[in-house]
């Protein structure tokens, strides 16, 4: 593996300096070796805390927005683009986007099996206080089994798959601080063995942690120096739940699960519904605590819907500045698809080829789901100053002279769609005071889990029962319809536990396979632009033909009397040759016994 060279380090992190030679190497200024950091409990800790420092800060990433340019929900506008080259299989072995995933990867695992290897880190004395120290140690050790387990997971979801004599592999699994950039040549375990170790490590995890970082779950007060909110961003029990029911309901879906064993889509159900739970239950039972009638603040990073978020960006405009288009001082850099734009239903629920719905062909963007307003600006869509006030931009997307149009200049989307999720509504670039708010990537939250359960607990006892968990999986479903947008757009009404909408409730009754059609929508639907649809399809298929549609734009024509003609339009066609990811081709060139994905034999 090549080991890159971070630009920087944390403070709390003096001794470390990655190379191609060797993990460990005295400080630059001589004053630490590799084995002085034992005697500096600030170098011990920083093990863990430099482990975050990998995740992800915001979403313009391959793993985040970008990646839905590989997918039937957006289109790219740089036609190099290294995700739109992946979609169009033409990404070669020296342009490889996900070789730094997987570096990165193995990186933080390294630096927790320092720390937890002989229970070195756990044994260490950090604080005077023998009590407070115990509080202390605890908590890293938890930290540190979860965020193995965290980057475990990394690398089984984008680098797991099925090699071409048929065994389905997941990532070599080192539990031992070792230099795997060094003369090693590992294999990679199977799918379910990678499993089994995810599995153990957020077990063990939960043993040592706080059950939320909250400072209300913390008993005795005098530890909110090491416990409770101050600790928001960082691994604790409940995410480690999270993190069991994400990797269930993959190892549970239909090309993973080809024997169906309804084992798993009950462990993905059980786990995620503890979250709920929670979220409901505990973390909803205080004051300004959560509420899933409310609406996402994706500018809050403490919003109470997050379960773990990344940590956050003090003043941000990339997404602003990425998604609007050039005539309001962005770059337009992705827009969605119309098929994406087709999945959202009508107001009242039904989707819009569903003769109850009262969709108008000639006005195709009236009367739709409050999330559709939510998530895409549209021709003629205003952004409006916090949502509601005064109108900041007006999207001209006709072709005959509308300044937004495909084509015009190329800061424009491809599909005659702009994004509007994630975007901050009270930011333009054009005042002359910017208004910058802060970001982070709200890895897992409310809806993810309620997504979850809703697909996994019907797989196992139908839409309808509510049983054997407590909770319908129509009734999750339910909660994010029924919730109210931002700009204070009713939700599809009656409200959650009231009778379910009349769609839901109709889909429900047809059983199984009609709601998990829904289900699936209702995902797409909530997780666009999140980087989940690219693995979604994935787990959800067992050949390649739903990887590999042709995605459409929409064509506006403005008519004299200012009224429009909307027209599908073909922008391009997908063509993958495999459903899953390459190992890296320099890991493949450096150990033998690595076995490539199928579908990827020129980078063997």
């Amino acid at each position: 593996m090549k080991i890159l060279k971070p630009a920087y380090w944390l403070l709390a992190l003096p001794v470390f300096f990655f190379s191609c030679k060797e993990f460990l190497e005295p400080y630059p200024n001589n004053d630490r070796s590799s084995e002085d950091i034992w005697n500096y409990q600030e170098s011990v800790q920083g093990l863990v805390g430099r482990a975050y420092d990998f995740m992800s800060r915001d979403y313009d990433t391959y793993e985040g927005f970008y990646l839905d340019g590989a997918t039937d929900d957006a289109i790219i506008t740089n036609p190099t683009h290294p995700m739109r080259r992946l979609a169009a299989g033409t990404i070669t072995t020296g342009q490889d986007p996900f070789l730094y995933f997987w570096d990165r990867s193995y990186q933080a695992i390294f630096l927790v099996n320092l720390f937890l290897k002989d229970d070195r880190g756990y044994k260490t004395r950090f604080l005077i206080d023998s009590k407070k120290n115990d509080v202390l140690r605890r908590r890293l050790k938890g930290e540190a089994l979860a965020l193995r387990a965290w980057y475990q997971w990394d690398l089984l979801k984008k680098f797991g798959g099925k090699s071409s004599d048929g065994r389905l592999l997941g990532f070599p699994i080192v539990t031992q601080p070792l230099d795997i950039a060094e003369k090693t040549n590992y294999a990679r375990n199977t799918y379910e063995e990678c499993v089994k170790q995810i599995i153990a490590d957020c077990d063990s995890a939960y043993q040592y942690l706080l059950l939320a970082n909250r400072d209300f779950l913390v008993k005795d007060q005098t530890d909110l120096l090491y416990l409770g909110g101050r600790n928001w961003g960082r691994m604790d029990g409940i995410t480690t739940v999270a993190l069991k029911a994400d990797v269930y309901l993959t190892w549970a879906s239909p090309r993973f699960n080809p024997q169906n064993d309804i084992a798993r889509w009950d462990s993905a159900a059980v786990n995620a519904k503890r979250v709920m739970d929670f979220k409901l239950r505990i973390d909803g039972g205080v004051s300004g605590g959560f509420n899933p009638t409310a609406a996402i603040d994706w500018s809050n990073p403490n919003s109470p819907e997050i379960i773990v978020a990344g940590r956050l960006i003090a003043a941000d405009e990339s997404v602003e500045r990425q998604f609007y288009p050039g005539g309001f001082q962005g770059s337009g850099v992705m827009g969605a698809t119309q098929e994406l734009v087709d999945e959202f239903p009508m107001a009242n629920g039904f989707p819009i080829d569903h003769p109850k719905s009262g969709f108008n062909p000639e006005k195709p963007y009236d009367g739709r789901d409050p999330r559709f307003y939510h998530a895409i600006f549209h021709n003629n869509a205003t952004a409006r100053r916090n949502h509601t006030g005064a109108v900041m931009y007006t999207f001209e997307n006709w072709e005959n002279g509308g300044k937004d149009a495909a084509g015009v200049n190329l800061t424009n989307s491809l599909s005659n769609y702009h994004i509007k999720k994630y975007i901050f509504m009270g930011y333009n670039r054009l005042d002359a005071s910017v208004n910058r708010q802060p970001r982070s990537v709200f890895y897992y939250r409310w809806t993810h889990m309620a997504l979850a359960f809703a697909e996994a607990a019907n797989q196992v006892v139908g839409p309808l029962d509510e049983g054997r968990y407590g909770m319908s999986a129509a009734t999750a479903l339910q909660y994010l319809r029924a919730r109210n947008s931002q700009d204070g757009r009713p939700g599809i009404s009656p409200r959650v536990p009231a009778a379910p909408d009349p769609y839901l409730a109709e889909t429900a009754q047809k059983g199984k396979e009609a709601f998990d059609k829904l289900a699936r929508a209702e995902r797409r639907i909530e997780t666009c632009f999140e980087g989940k649809r690219f693995f979604d399809l994935r787990r959800w298929s067992t050949d390649l033909t739903p990887l590999n549609p042709t995605i459409h734009g929409v064509q506006v024509t403005r008519q004299n009397d200012t009224t429009f003609v909307y027209k599908k339009v073909p922008l391009e066609r997908h063509s993958f040759s495999s459903a899953y990811l390459p190992i890296p081709y320099s890991e493949m060139l450096r150990m033998s016994n690595l076995a490539q994905n199928e579908g990827w034999n020129g980078w063997n």
